[in-house]
């Protein structure tokens, strides 16, 4: 199972959604950094935004700073579970939920904790939030913000997902590499890694398949350091970004800021479509060990849309991804 995401700014999490903890190990930061404990409190707030599961969250550091300052080491972190209720599950001992990584579980590992989705529940990203968090401040002055940009429709008795946007300012040109180093990849490759996470698209996206290429193309401003559009994909407000001397810049930004696989010097900007919460407030056929389809109405506390709380986590991933090519 691969639990490590990055090489130079290396995390590890671990911890099951009713297990004792969630938590994470991350090797690689930097020594001397002064951390922020209120941002990161406030970016593990901003994940608990209307969860239909309230956990404390208070972390535990366990190595690696010393008075709020980083020294070098491993830092390790631990977020006790206390807001469990394991029993609500006991009818999926041996039933397979719709949708839901039960089965897939079942069959690679020959075993899966059936308690909240274990291991495949989105309880496991509140060690991203933290390292993301923290990489956030290591990689200052970038900046990296999420929100929400559309909602499914809602229904009742029905759960609903929607889409993310992120940009990211500040970022220099020439960060990733071409071919199978490419930051848009890296990039679509992290968001693929958040739960319920099924699209992926930079700049115009798909809409860029129906433009015609004199359209498409970012043309160049006639001179440098010109005002930056403030955009998202094609549409661009009257305001401008400060950059830093002889950068080229252009009069749009269809391509999310990436060419060639390299940041321009444009915001990065991309989306993530998130698929809607699978466990339905319904009763659902669900598929036993024995091959039989078995009507059950899921038992736990269920979000009908987890996306309102998805943007923290694209920044913490976004974060990830940027610290390993700027280290």
């Amino acid at each position: 199972m691969s639990n490590t995401f990055g090489d130079r700014f290396r995390l590890t999490t671990y911890g099951e959604s009713h297990g004792l903890a969630v938590g994470g190990i991350i090797d690689g930061c930097p020594s001397k950094l002064a951390l922020n404990m209120e941002a990161i409190r406030a970016d593990l707030a901003r994940r608990r935004n209307g969860a239909a599961r309230q956990e404390e969250d208070a972390i535990e550091w366990l190595s690696g700073i010393k008075d709020g300052i980083t020294i070098g080491t491993p830092i390790a972190f631990c977020i006790r579970n206390k807001n469990i209720r394991s029993e609500d599950y006991d009818a999926l001992v041996d039933a397979f939920r719709p949708g839901y990584a039960d089965y897939s579980y079942q069959q690679k590992y020959g075993i899966r904790d059936h308690r909240g989705g274990g291991r495949a529940s989105a309880r496991e990203t509140v060690a991203r939030v933290v390292a993301g968090a923290i990489a956030k401040q290591v990689i200052a002055p970038v900046e990296i913000h999420a929100e929400v940009s559309e909602l499914g429709p809602e229904a009742e008795n029905d759960t609903r997902g929607g889409i993310v946007s992120c940009r990211i300012t500040g970022l220099p040109v020439g960060v990733g590499a071409p071919v199978f180093g490419k930051l848009n990849a890296q990039l679509a490759q992290a968001m693929m890694t958040i739960p319920s996470a099924i699209g992926f698209e930079m700049g115009c996206g798909f809409e860029a398949a129906r433009m015609k290429g004199s359209e498409y193309i970012d043309r160049w401003n006639n001179c440098l350091n010109a005002s930056m559009p403030d955009c998202l994909s094609k549409d661009a407000p009257n305001q401008t970004i400060k950059q830093s001397n002889n950068q080229a810049i252009t009069k749009t930004n269809h391509c999310g800021g990436i060419q060639g696989g390299i940041s321009n010097g444009m915001p990065v900007e991309f989306r993530v479509a998130f698929h809607p919460v699978v466990t339905l407030p319904q009763p659902v056929e669900c598929l036993t060990e024995s091959g039989e389809l078995r009507t059950l109405i899921i038992g736990g506390r269920h979000d009908r849309s987890h996306v309102l709380r998805t943007p923290v986590i694209v920044e913490a991933m976004t974060a990830l991804c940027l610290i390993n090519n700027l280290l």
